[in-house]
């Protein structure tokens, strides 16, 4: 009777926990993440050497002048120039786009993050900062720093607001060319920099940057929004940036790199965060030539002979859609 009762007897329920299976990684996800934990390691690693690095050398410099010995002035210089340092802001904004990810592979989309972070430091150290730095249409895992923006969606977000906020008293929507039309009245009633980085942009003040434009940008001016894609493709997609310049409705302009620099022996690629570290040295200096000379690395000079100063050329140079140079 029992071995008859175990027969009828309803199945056990069968935990889920027990059945379900991890989720496998395929190989190649595998070893992207063991190489991204490798690098993490080195990271920490660096972290700390250079930590111990810097311990040291403040060490050292103390039982110099413990002991009497004279301070290089050069040392003394730099120590002034940390603790005396004054920051002005330059009212401008840059944007990184960041609306690319779909067209790069996990190996390229790191390289952006990395370059990305460059970006921030280099406003950070500058003795003249730009006033705004944001990046639109995120879409991933990017780290984010204070005194940034953050933004899901589209750069145009600068200039489209919801509609309720243009809503006339009879409760229909302004049309987009009336809402241009009064923040451009707005904009002359009050044209301080602060002020048009405040409001909503005009498109007018957007310019992205893209050397794939035939308009050579000349200066940068407070008030206006300068517009860096954020993409690392090694020069796959021809007038990517330009052709979205193009459906947002804003100007498109190149740096000019090729009227100084046309005489470089090598491929002329920057990276994003040495685009924008260019525009931060141009804040600082108020000369082009200065500031690419400051910025290129110094292997593209190698080779280039006797020529040096500014030359004129128009040379396209692929700055704002492009990777690190190999």
């Amino acid at each position: 009777m029992e071995n008859h009762a175990a027969l009828h007897s309803p199945p056990e329920s069968v935990s889920m926990e027990n059945t379900s299976e991890p989720k496998l990684l395929s190989k190649k996800a595998q070893k992207r993440a063991l190489k991204m934990a490798r690098l993490e390691e080195r990271k920490i690693e660096r972290r700390v050497r250079e930590k111990a690095a810097k311990k040291e050398k403040k060490r050292q410099q103390a039982e110099r002048i413990a002991t009497g010995e004279q301070v290089s002035e050069d040392e003394r210089s730099q120590k002034r120039a940390k603790t005396n340092c004054i920051r002005r802001p330059f009212a401008a904004r840059v944007v990184l786009d960041l609306g690319f990810d779909d067209k790069m592979s996990d190996k390229e989309i790191t390289s952006l993050c990395s370059q990305l972070a460059y970006v921030y430091s280099a406003n950070r150290r500058s003795s003249n900062p730009f006033r705004s730095l944001l990046f639109t249409s995120l879409n991933g895992g990017y780290k984010r720093w204070a005194g940034t923006e953050w933004w899901s969606e589209c750069y145009d977000r600068l200039w489209m607001q919801d509609s309720a906020e243009f809503t006339s008293e009879d409760g229909e929507s302004s049309g987009g060319a009336t809402n241009e039309e009064h923040r451009a009245e707005d904009n002359t009633c009050d044209s301080s920099p602060e002020k048009l980085l405040a409001t909503p942009a005009s498109r007018d003040r957007v310019i992205y940057l893209t050397a794939d434009s035939t308009e050579v940008l000349e200066e940068l001016k407070e008030g206006e929004t300068y517009i860096i894609g954020g993409i690392c493709d090694h020069n796959r997609y021809k007038n990517l940036c330009l052709d979205k310049a193009g459906e947002s409705g804003v100007r498109a302009a190149q740096l000019p790199i090729g009227r100084y620099l046309s005489h470089l022996p090598t491929r002329k690629v920057l990276t994003v965060n040495q685009v924008f570290e260019i525009l931060v040295k141009w804040v600082e200096t108020r000369d082009w030539e200065l500031s690419l000379y400051a910025v290129i690395p110094k292997r593209k000079f190698q080779d280039a002979g006797a020529q040096e100063g500014p030359t004129d050329g128009g040379s396209i140079v692929h700055v704002a859609e492009d990777g690190p140079a190999p």
